[in-house]
């Protein structure tokens, strides 16, 4: 089991592993160390959660761009070392966001919470 912030985190992780793949960037800049799943830190506090939603945001808006910025020929290619074309690996993390924008919702209305987070 994942709370918010471990989604959070995650998805911020997968947007930056599709545009390392869509661009080609070298591997281990990610802003946290590891990979994945990261643990939400205990007591959890207000700045650190914002930190991590702005890391969401920066990531997301980095894909966007990387996106924004293929040509519509280079879409049914694949990136180097990858079995997906780009247009399927977009999809792909598309589908991803999709799937943990829905269990953010879910825990947020087992909380008894109707406002984003």
């Amino acid at each position: 089991r994942h709370n918010i912030w471990e989604i959070a985190t995650h998805a911020a992780y997968w947007k930056y592993a599709a545009w390392r793949r869509l661009t080609a960037a070298k591997r281990g800049s990610f802003a946290l160390d590891g990979s994945d799943w990261f643990p939400s830190p205990a007591p959890a506090r207000a700045p650190a959660w914002r930190e991590s939603k702005q890391l969401l945001d920066a990531e997301h808006l980095r894909l966007r761009t990387a996106i924004r910025d293929l040509s519509v020929s280079r879409l049914s290619r694949r990136p180097r070392g990858s079995q997906l074309t780009r247009a399927a690996l977009i999809r792909g993390i598309a589908a991803h966001d999709l799937y943990h924008a829905s269990q953010v919702q879910l825990l947020k209305r087992l909380q008894g919470r109707r406002r984003p987070v």
